[in-house]
């Protein structure tokens, strides 16, 4: 398809808007205006005096729709999310879809909500998040707990607080939607390199703690993600933890936590090494406990054994642990979703996370055959089933992201027992503390001490590059100094 943005910049949002429809067809974007065969869009924005003018026609096939509206005195912005809706709802017509967020694509509505509550307050803000932005009821109001949910955590993040996030890219095989860095230990490369890479990952860990400190930063919250931490054995895992001990004062630390996500990965002994470094919280994450299922996707264990290791975790003596479901799985049903559902439940985890299943390029489950066989309307089912039973147990929303090419353009929402939120999902996901970052593939995100300044700083994607390009890597984080010269802490 070829899309015309002819006198704005708006082809971002524009572009997000027609994927919602067509995820996987390439979009040629055309800034001047120019005869064009096959389908089309064709958007603009024309100034006369204090008059805006926006135009929409897209061409789909043998169906052409055309819309044009005039505005006074709008601003840039408003007239950015009203061409996307005017673009949206040509293309409902002509898919007869209507997607749940509207013209919400950004990877944060609950960020999003918070603003609107500001804006118009409270009693308002759900109604207008559905018709500024076309979003579903139920989907303003789950934004709108959520926003709710995560008030008291942004709350606790202040200006001189950081949050540290490890980065352990291995896993023991890769799963078929993985987009994510990770390289699978089966792989005798990949494998070798491991202890090279705790190596440098102790020596960036030893350099990030010198940078905290000399800029007067203090530990919050600790994060271990990949990749699957636990696929590094026992003692490996003990040389990391007790390197973060040696380098940082944790004394201001409230959280801890270490994704175990893998249960094929989970032995007593690595569950007693956490304990030991008071590790307080673990992923174990079933995915799904239909077997076959689980055997489609490439994970290399059963729903018994992810059983098994929930109750070795509580033997252990583990009190919060977050278990990870996904909806809309290769060959998955509604009825296999809700046993799975109904399982997590019945284990009683202090978290349990519904991701939607988002078919990413670069994970191998994106091929036309399986893009053909996976239904949004029943992952739409699935994921509001996961909304009633939860809200039914006790559990509540608080914190939520969105991926680009989800099933149905749904969302991704951590639920909660009561006051058992992960701060630093949400830290992270609602960017409002710095997050001091280490390990391939991981990145730096450093926020403005009293504003809302983001910037960000990339380690190397790929572990033989984080190795290889050390020097490189430790050369980059001399930014953070800089960055706290620029937008200094205030004291006192």
């Amino acid at each position: 398809m070829t899309l015309f943005c002819i006198s704005h910049k708006y082809h971002y949002e524009i572009e997000n808007v027609i994927r919602l429809f067509l995820p996987f067809q390439k979009i040629t974007v055309l800034k001047e205006k120019s005869n064009c065969e096959g389908d089309f869009l064709y958007t603009e924005k024309i100034e006369e005096d204090n008059k805006t003018i926006l135009v929409s026609e897209f061409r789909f096939g043998n169906a052409e729709y055309s819309d044009k509206k005039e505005y006074y005195d709008i601003t840039d912005n408003d007239a950015e999310l009203k061409l996307a809706a005017m673009v949206l709802k040509q293309f409902i017509s002509q898919f007869r879809i209507k997607p749940n967020w509207g013209i919400v694509t950004g990877v944060r509505p609950s960020k999003l909500m918070a603003s609107v509550i500001e804006e118009v307050g409270e009693e308002n803000a759900v109604a207008y998040f559905t018709e500024k932005f076309l979003a579903k009821p139920e989907k303003a109001r789950l934004a709108f707990s959520v926003a709710k949910a995560e008030e008291k955590v942004i709350a606790t993040a202040q200006g001189n607080s950081f949050s540290l996030y490890i980065s352990i890219p291995y896993c023991p095989t890769r799963c078929s939607y993985c987009s994510f860095v990770s390289h699978s230990i089966s792989n005798e490369k990949a494998k070798e390199l491991i202890p090279d890479y705790i190596e440098k990952l102790c020596e960036e860990l030893k350099e990030t703690a010198v940078i905290a400190r000399d800029n007067g930063l203090y530990l919050k919250s600790i994060y271990w993600g990949g990749g699957t931490p636990t696929t590094l054995s026992a003692e490996q895992l003990d040389v990391i933890l007790t390197e973060i001990e040696n380098d940082f004062d944790l004394s201001e630390c409230v959280e801890y936590t270490v994704e175990a996500g893998r249960p094929d990965t989970i032995t007593k002994e690595k569950l007693e090494v956490l304990k030991k470094h008071n590790v307080g919280r673990i992923s174990i994450n079933p995915q799904t406990f239909n077997d076959s299922v689980l055997k489609e996707i490439g994970r290399m264990h059963t729903s018994k054994e992810t059983v098994e290791k929930y109750t070795l975790a509580r033997e252990v003596g583990f009190d919060v642990i977050n278990m990870d479901l996904i909806a809309g799985l290769p060959t998955d049903t509604k009825e296999g979703f809700r046993n799975s559902i109904e399982k997590a439940i019945a284990l009683n985890p202090e978290n349990i996370t519904v991701h939607t299943l988002s078919l990413k390029r670069s994970s191998t489950i994106v091929t036309e055959d399986e893009k053909n066989g996976l239904d949004a309307s029943i992952t739409s089912d699935m994921v509001e089933y996961a909304i009633k039973r939860l809200t039914e147990n006790g559990y509540k929303p608080y914190y939520m992201y969105r991926q680009s090419k989800s099933l149905g353009n749904l969302e991704n929402v951590g639920w909660c027992k009561e006051n058992k939120e992960c701060f630093y999902n949400v830290y992270m996901m609602e960017e409002c503390q710095t997050i001091l970052s280490v390990g391939a593939g991981s990145v730096i995100k450093l926020k403005e001490p009293d504003g809302k300044y983001i910037e960000r700083i990339f380690n190397f994607k790929f572990p033989f590059e984080y190795v290889s390009r050390f020097s490189e890597l430790i050369e980059r984080k001399r930014r953070i100094n800089e960055f706290f010269k620029e937008y200094p802490i205030k004291r006192g």
